[in-house]
């Protein structure tokens, strides 16, 4: 499976990776719930984010396997 560089969002804790029953997957920023200033779902690569804040490495949100 291919994937898109995500930029900043590839290491930010609140990303969220969210598949669809067609298997394409879409990277979700969870600020965008509280906060309206940033998009539900990002345009990529996020080369800038003031929300950005970095994930502990080897840890990796997506969907669940199957």
């Amino acid at each position: 499976m291919a994937t898109t560089p995500t930029g900043l969002c590839a290491s930010c804790v609140h990303q969220r990776v969210v598949g669809n029953t067609r298997g394409s997957t879409f990277s979700m920023c969870g600020l965008a719930k509280a906060d309206g200033r940033y998009p539900k779902y990002p345009r990529l690569p996020v080369l800038e984010c003031p929300g950005h804040v970095r994930r502990e490495q080897g840890t990796i949100e997506g969907p669940p396997s199957r």
